[in-house]
């Protein structure tokens, strides 16, 4: 029944019978067989059916829920004895925000220092899709914010507080500044990330409570395109300090605290509530702890 619920819940997430098996490495018909036997094992109907996809009925909503966790668990399970067998082995899956991938290497470089034998791979997404990665088993763990928008059922553990920083080309508009405040800002031609991204939101809240309108001139939901664009487009930006320092080692660029407000948000390790985790995460989590201690 695994695997039945496997291409449920990727169909569920994908909303489409081709792409849920492409994700899951089977064909359509073999796709939609899988579901139908799951829905006669069960005894009720999963997924409202025309020409394609066209929802999940009640019923199904509530399978899903049944289905991520007894699909974690079962990986659970395997990861387990895999570990008593081999030791901790396999591939780590962390989603992480897009402006903390500069700053997660703290993490991961421990991490893989003391368990060598497992694979990390790093996948920048935004806090809305971490969270439903790790709904969607998708994820094995994600690093976002921890004090601005809902978080849903995880485990959280704090790893350090972003501050932020505005960076312009060297020479540029902040020449000679020590601070900016941030009504400041909107004399600026402005690159930011793109709005579904939370420290887009949390940028454009900060400017808001100074009394001014986020309007960036360019969007972008990648932090290499946004410094491109300070660098050799003569925009300015914003960054967590963390990630301002590591590019104004380039020399480039200018950067200076932002002010009025001094705001500041919580970053942490986030992993599914899950009583034991897995081995991997459960070691990720003890990382976690001791990079938190370091740095407090």
């Amino acid at each position: 029944m695994i695997d039945k619920l496997e291409m449920f819940i990727a169909l569920a997430q994908t909303r489409h019978f081709g792409r849920a098996a492409e994700e899951c490495g089977v064909t359509q018909p073999t796709l939609s067989a899988g579901i139908k036997q799951l829905e006669d094992q069960l005894g009720v109907m999963l997924v409202w059916r025309g020409s394609r996809f066209q929802g999940l009925t009640p019923e199904g909503e509530r399978v899903l829920d049944w289905a991520r966790r007894i699909v974690a668990d079962a990986r659970a399970l395997r990861e387990e004895m895999r570990t008593a067998r081999r030791g901790l082995t396999g591939v780590l899956r962390l989603a992480v925000i897009p402006t903390a991938l500069s700053a997660v290497t703290a993490l991961t470089t421990g991490f893989r220092a003391r368990h060598p034998g497992v694979r990390l791979r790093l996948l920048s997404r935004s806090s809305a899709e971490i969270r439903a990665m790790l709904e969607n088993v998708e994820a094995d763990a994600g690093v976002t914010y921890l004090d601005a928008e809902p978080l849903g059922r995880v485990t959280a553990l704090p790893l350090y507080r972003e501050r932020y920083m505005a960076l312009a080309p060297r020479g540029g508009p902040l020449a000679g500044r020590e601070r900016l405040d941030w009504a400041e800002l909107a004399g600026l031609d402005l690159a930011l990330l793109t709005p579904d991204m939370q420290n887009r939101r949390l940028v454009a809240r900060h400017m808001a409570e100074a009394g001014v309108e986020a309007d960036p001139v360019l969007e972008a939901n990648s932090v290499i395109t946004l410094v491109t664009h300070v660098v050799d487009g003569g925009l300015a930006t914003v960054l967590p300090s963390r990630l301002a320092d590591l590019f104004t080692r380039l020399g480039a660029l200018d950067a200076v605290p932002l002010v009025a407000p001094e705001a500041e948000h919580l970053i942490g390790l986030v992993a599914p509530e899950r009583d034991p985790p897995t081995p991997a995460v459960a070691a990720l989590l003890q990382e976690a702890r001791r990079l938190a201690g370091a740095e407090g």
